[in-house]
């Protein structure tokens, strides 16, 4: 018993140099190789859906959440699966979807992407859009492509219960 343990031990040993002496690119691919899990697999057939939340008035966050979006629907599109991206903006973030302080670029690029990806949606924080009123003593126009939810906060919270992958950029 013990002379067969040996056995296997020396040839496992004598295995082992062959493994670490595999081309980096082997390894590498390996180590890299996408997870094929029963989840992941299940997911493909409900659909990925992400959350994208904005929370900032900073035109580089806007764009990469806008950037993010499109590369994210580019991606499973090519791969012929559905995908579900809300962008949730609240609190300083409103200024992405109000139609009065939004920047051109952002506006033109949030009309363009709800005409040609129709799996990005654009949230407005109802609680933010209020608050704002009340400290501007005027109502808060939303871009036409915006819909809102009664706060931004619990819609992400209610998504990331329902499953969805949450991003901040």
């Amino acid at each position: 018993m013990l002379r067969r343990r040996l056995s296997l031990l020396a040839g496992a040993c004598s295995v082992a140099p062959l493994l670490l002496a595999q081309p980096a690119a082997a390894q590498a691919t390996k180590a890299t190789a996408p997870a094929t899990s029963k989840a992941v697999q299940k997911n493909t057939t409900r659909g990925h859906r992400l959350i994208l939340q904005v929370d900032t008035n900073d035109l580089a966050m806007m764009n990469l959440a806008l950037n993010n979006a499109a590369n994210v629907d580019r991606y499973y599109s090519d791969l012929g699966e559905p995908v579900e991206i809300e962008v949730i903006t609240f609190g300083p973030g409103l200024h992405m979807l109000r139609d009065d302080t939004s920047p051109a670029p952002v506006k033109d690029r949030i009309k363009s992407m709800a005409e040609s990806r129709l799996s990005v949606t654009f949230k407005a924080c109802g609680n933010t859009q209020e608050n704002m009123a009340k400290a501007e003593n005027k109502k808060i126009p939303l871009v036409s492509q915006a819909t809102v939810v009664k706060s931004g906060v619990v819609r992400v919270m209610e998504l990331q219960e329902q499953g969805w992958s949450y991003v901040r950029p």
